[in-house]
């Protein structure tokens, strides 16, 4: 029941050496402003680190050949061997738990370089023979038209997607560019749509320099029949593309006669087992900022527990006479564990509003940079669990930093409080 003298009892006593309690709670104050600050960095780590996935698909897997390392069935040791597009149905139908399994063919970039053409215009840009899945696994922005579908690729439609960065090389500011054609190394291609790419640096401006077609009219056009350059390959929900590469590994292995035991026949990058390494990173590094926080905070405890006893030492004749008139151990008990716990909520309280005002301040600044700057940190914040765990642990923290005290308190006899000058 709330009592209006116990509460203004405990506000006269915390006030009665105001720069004593101000010293003290500045423990605690400083404990849970460190502990919110480090959660918030590493969160704008966090996300400044996962940015640098864009909107990709991350339970995925790219894949490509190499050069056999095991001389296998007469084959010799050194060959080289290239996919094909029937190695795409095999994977889908013998390695369960697959959504899309995705061959790309590429000019340009690490494929060589491309002349793409249109009037007197000219530029160099990568090339991509795609099926329309890749925009689900490495997802664009369409900013006009459309992306290609099944139907351009089942029709050998020579159609193309070009990014923002090439419509501004080859086309003039505001020209209408849905049906004009742009020759690539001297194959018409009708442009159908254009897009935009979110990257970890801004808008990416080598991600907007590219342009995707149709995987079969890329293969008629630049000869390259039913070869397949590399693979994007993800996984379904509830199924982890890591566990699943040895499958689709095997089924290459099978179809190529490459030895069961090379593994250095098949050269891939699993993004779900670099994306899982990153989140456990993130996890270690909140569990240290939990650490290093509490630690700091438990420093500030320790200084309000030990001014409790200097405050409980000072009250002792107060307490002697509050004794001998009949007051009960529970209620000197709760009168020093209200004192310790509202100094502790109130200077934690005061360290997570400064805590949050800092955070939000930060956001501005980062919201206020330009959005083409490469940055590794973004949006650091604290969620509503965080500071639900935050205020647990001042209550607990007043109640420790009360219970000696209070102890202290109850075990003075009435009689020895009395004496004492």
């Amino acid at each position: 029941m709330f009592s209006r003298d116990r509460w203004n009892e405990i506000i006269e006593a915390l006030t009665a050496n105001w720069f004593r309690t101000l010293l003290t709670a500045f423990g605690v104050f400083w404990g849970i402003f460190i502990l919110v600050i480090l959660l918030a960095a590493g969160k704008g780590l966090e996300n400044g680190v996962k940015l640098g996935f864009g909107d990709i698909a991350t339970n995925t897997m790219f894949m490509w050949t190499q050069t056999a390392s095991k001389p296998y069935k007469g084959l010799p040791k050194g060959r080289r061997y290239n996919f094909r597009v029937s190695d795409v149905s095999a994977i889908k139908s013998q390695v369960p738990g697959l959504l899309y399994v995705s061959p790309r063919n590429q000019l340009g970039g690490f494929g060589g370089s491309n002349n793409v053409v249109r009037g007197l215009k000219t530029g160099a840009f990568n090339v991509y023979g795609d099926y329309p899945e890749i925009i689900k696994q490495d997802p664009l922005q369409i900013t006009s038209g459309r992306f290609i579908n099944y139907g351009d690729k089942n029709n050998n439609r020579k159609v193309a997607v070009i990014g923002e960065g090439v419509r501004k090389e080859l086309f003039a500011p505001g020209e209408e560019i849905q049906g004009e054609y742009i020759k690539i190394n001297g194959v018409s291609f009708m442009v159908i749509g254009t897009y935009k790419k979110r990257s970890n640096n801004g808008d990416g401006e080598e991600d907007q320099k590219q342009i995707y077609v149709p995987f079969t009219s890329f293969g008629q056009a630049f000869n390259r029949a039913d070869r397949v350059g590399w693979m994007a390959i993800t996984a379904q929900d509830g199924f982890s593309i890591t566990n699943l590469k040895t499958k689709i590994f095997d089924v290459i292995k099978e179809r190529h006669s490459i030895h069961p035991d090379d593994n250095r026949a098949i050269g891939n990058f699993d993004l779900y087992k670099e994306f899982n390494k990153i989140n456990k990173l993130f996890i270690a590094l909140k569990g240290v900022a939990y650490f290093v926080g509490i630690l700091v905070l438990l420093s500030g405890i320790i200084g309000i527990s030990n001014i409790m006893l200097i405050v409980v030492k000072e009250r002792t004749k107060e307490i002697g006479i509050r004794r001998a008139l009949g007051a009960s151990p529970w209620s000197i008990r709760g009168q020093i564990l209200l004192e310790s716990i509202f100094l502790t909520i109130i200077s934690g309280m005061a360290g997570i509003a400064v805590s949050t005002g800092v955070i939000y301040a930060v956001n501005i600044i980062l919201d206020s940079m330009p959005k083409g700057e490469e940055t590794m940190f973004a949006n650091p914040s604290v969620d509503l669990i965080v500071v639900s765990v935050a205020l647990l642990i001042l209550i607990v923290s007043g109640l420790i930093a009360g219970l000696i005290p209070a102890q202290t308190a109850i075990r003075t006899k009435p009689i020895d409080a009395l004496r004492t000058e």
